[in-house]
């Protein structure tokens, strides 16, 4: 990680607007737009002409991470999420990343599959979502119905595992020629390759269970298979060691994620991007997990998320706890959240009605420090 040690303006938290270099990006800034899903998409999962807008109104940001997409329809979760398996999508996402190039900012894509965390209404031909072993969450899915409760997903065979390995390998490809600056492989949140890491959703005792090895077997494939696309220096990946979303759990998750950064450092990666405490809760798990393990063991930038402003960010900078800082809920009512934040300037708040779903309110219509939309 490069610097600029002159930032162009004073600040008492200048290290975070410091431009820094990610892979082969200069980025203008460590402030990062953490992937929020929205549910915007249009019919067959296309990403909709709003999310042009939406995206260049945050480009400001040193590094944009697109909304999580599904690499497959089996991989989708949740109604009005755009996907990254086809020729349409791919058209549609262009369009997105040269809005953000035009403003001089930098997008990855995470590559996204749900698991278990899906329904039968949502998948292909009514079918049962997939994961690692049989295990029924605690939770809703949200569908055309609105929130119903999930299923019973059915085990993977081991023969549909290269199936699986490859759907994120053309979704890396589709990436590619939609014109993202990278991708970001999804293992966090107790979504699919979650579910296969932890002990509490594994319960295989083939090549992909048991053993941290083994439960970490699925995750180096994906990560060999992406970066056989993009370089390593060019894709992240976020995890979610502490989480308990989506009704997850490991017995030892210090010993399961020092293995996992040890085997993806074999790929040299951009960035690792860890959601510290529990997702969208409390920073502070209880359990004696040293997340800085992971920060001194890993060889590429740390990328830290969950619960950060610009004070606390800034601390976790200057005491080299972590490299780049990602702000989710924040840029959702604050597309001028960089200068914001660089002003100390009161930010705005994002009204939870139009979180997910609607049209253009609480989308691409908030306004600016001065008043004005953001264009």
């Amino acid at each position: 990680m490069q610097t600029n040690t002159n930032p162009t303006t004073e600040n008492s938290n200048a290290r975070l607007y410091e431009s820094v270099q990610l892979g082969p990006y200069h980025l203008r800034n460590r402030i990062v737009m953490a992937p929020l899903t929205r549910s915007r998409a249009t019919d067959g999962d296309v990403p909709s002409e709003m999310a042009i807008l939406y995206y260049a109104q945050r480009a400001s940001a040193g590094l944009i991470i697109a909304e999580a997409t599904q690499i497959s329809p089996q991989g989708k979760g949740y109604v009005f999420t755009p996907g990254i398996y086809n020729a349409t999508q791919v058209a549609a996402w262009k369009k997105i990343t040269d809005a953000v190039h035009a403003k001089n900012g930098r997008i990855f894509l995470q590559l996204w599959h749900v698991g278990r965390i899906s329904h039968p209404s949502i998948q292909p031909n009514g079918e049962l979502p997939v994961a690692p072993s049989a295990i029924l969450p605690e939770g809703q899915a949200y569908t055309d119905a609105g929130f119903v409760p999930l299923v019973t997903p059915r085990a993977l065979r081991l023969d549909e595992m290269p199936g699986i390995v490859n759907d994120y390998r053309e979704a890396a490809r589709h990436a590619l020629a939609a014109g993202f600056d990278g991708v970001e492989i999804h293992a966090a949140n107790g979504y699919l390759l979650d579910q296969f890491l932890r002990d509490k959703t594994n319960q295989r005792t083939d090549a992909y269970g048991g053993s941290v090895e083994n439960r970490a077997r699925l995750l180096v494939e994906v990560t060999a298979a992406v970066t056989e696309v993009w370089g390593g220096d060019r894709v992240g990946l976020r995890i979610s060691p502490l989480s308990k979303f989506g009704d997850i759990w490991d017995s030892n998750p210090q010993a399961l994620f020092t293995h996992a950064v040890e085997k993806l450092n074999a790929f040299n990666l951009a960035y690792l991007h860890v959601i510290e405490g529990d997702t969208g809760g409390e920073r502070e798990v209880s359990g004696g997990f040293d997340l800085q393990i992971l920060r001194n063991l890993f060889n590429g930038a740390y990328m830290a998320n969950n619960g950060y402003d610009a004070d606390l960010a800034e601390d976790r900078l200057d005491a080299k706890k972590a490299d780049l800082i990602a702000f989710g809920r924040p840029f959702i009512a604050n597309p001028d959240l960089v200068e914001r934040m660089q002003t100390s300037a009161v930010l705005a708040e994002a009204d939870p009605a139009t979180m997910y779903g609607g049209d253009s309110h609480g989308y691409i219509d908030y306004p600016t420090l001065s008043g004005s939309l953001a264009t």
